[in-house]
């Protein structure tokens, strides 16, 4: 199994002028000493409007800057927006193909439908964002084999035109899909592309269901490039602290029961709805074709609710001092949550492995965390954890 990187670009407080450089040379930083320490792939997202939650609005760009900074790392798409009225697939390609050729070949390209604010921002029809992700995997392989291409297909025609730059990997750089329903993971199979599963906080047991959709679908795979990739990867929020106490402190459990409050807001949906899906009452994705719904801080949820992690947000939401020890005791039972000292990372990692698991993105860098606290958790995962997966241990 490989430890990448999955990067959100996040600044909890409120926006204040060179706040973005800072989050920006921050994440050279990172990623400069993620490459060093071995790490497997830099995943970076697209968000627009999403202020505190995500400055990655330019990720091609950010990723463009980050190949003239490291070495080895890949670097990744968690995706491109694949609506059409927000990424044309030739737009796609050419940069895709650009980003390769500077990094010297190191791409990943994902592409990921977004979510109902983002559809709502860019006007685009819901009911076409699953075949226009799937039309543009299809196009995208045939637009950067030599020659002319042309399109006719149902959501998008191109006449005849030679695409340029073309990759420098042959014949393409890996394609992915992301995916948080059985649905969409599927399809990914069928699809032959990689798939990028963004079900962090899910049971353990849920993730396996849902590695085995994926699965489910590579056994009927009509692949849409030249050639398949069978790569499960699942984001984790993650930190590894050399010790119990050194983690408790960083503040990492904080930070990830911020993340889980924030998403209600960045996706629109009713806080206790997005709550009940936290308790596991309803699938994370239940909401995901839904109408982008405006947040209402009116909606906080119980202060004594009987799940210590509900618990825990609703008083963080509520601007309330939480106690530490208590948020990363609530967390320990989550095994898809991998924040810990070295031997409870590497446990959590043990059960992602048990279930077909080839890559974890770990999302590192979150909330409020203090750049100097994500700094000690690549420093120290990529001392104690990535040798060990690279060797198989």
């Amino acid at each position: 199994m490989i430890l990448d990187i999955f990067a959100e670009l996040q600044n909890p407080a409120p926006r204040r002028h060179g706040v973005e450089r800072r989050i920006f040379l921050e994440a050279i930083e990172q990623a400069r000493l993620a490459d060093e320490m071995g790490f497997g792939c830099w995943w970076a997202v697209e968000h627009h409007g999403s202020p505190q939650f995500s400055y990655s609005s330019a990720p091609d760009l950010m990723l463009a800057v980050l190949s003239q900074h490291t070495e080895r790392i890949r670097l990744g798409h968690s995706g491109v927006l694949g609506p059409f009225d927000i990424n044309h697939p030739m737009r796609i390609a050419e940069r895709a193909a650009f980003l390769d050729n500077v990094s010297g070949g190191r791409l990943e390209l994902g592409i990921a439908r977004s979510v109902p604010y983002e559809w709502e921002t860019f006007c685009v029809d819901p009911d076409v964002t699953r075949e226009q992700v799937a039309e543009a995997l299809r196009i995208i392989p045939q637009m950067w084999r030599e020659g002319p291409f042309r399109c006719d297909g149902k959501h998008l025609r191109i006449p005849e035109r030679e695409v340029v730059p073309k990759p420098l990997q042959q014949p393409h750089p890996p394609l992915w899909v992301t995916g948080a329903t059985p649905e969409g993971l599927e399809n990914a199979g069928r699809m032959g592309v990689g798939v990028l599963a963004t079900i962090m906080f899910s049971p353990i047991e849920t993730i396996g269901e849902y590695v085995g959709y994926y699965r489910r679908g590579l056994e009927q795979c009509k692949p849409v490039g030249d050639f398949v990739n069978r790569q499960a990867a699942c984001a984790s929020f993650f930190h590894c602290g050399e010790t119990v106490d050194e983690t408790i402190a960083s503040g990492a459990g904080e930070a990830a029961l911020w993340f889980m409050n924030a998403q209600a807001k960045v996706f629109g949906i009713p806080r206790l709805d997005w709550l009940e899906a936290c308790r596991g009452s309803m699938p994370l994705h239940a909401n995901s074709n839904n109408p982008f719904v405006a947040p209402s801080d009116d909606e906080g949820g119980d202060l004594d609710d009987p799940m210590p992690v509900i618990r825990l947000m609703n008083r963080l939401h509520a601007g309330l001092d939480v106690d530490p020890v208590e948020v990363y005791e609530a967390l320990l039972p989550i095994d898809s949550v991998i924040i810990g000292d070295v031997e409870v990372c590497r446990r959590k990692l043990a059960r992602y492995a048990e279930l077909g698991v080839d890559r974890i993105m770990c999302l590192m860098q979150m909330g409020y965390l203090p750049h100097e606290q994500v700094m000690k958790s690549i420093r120290a995962a990529g001392k104690h954890l990535v040798p060990e997966l690279a060797a198989g241990a």
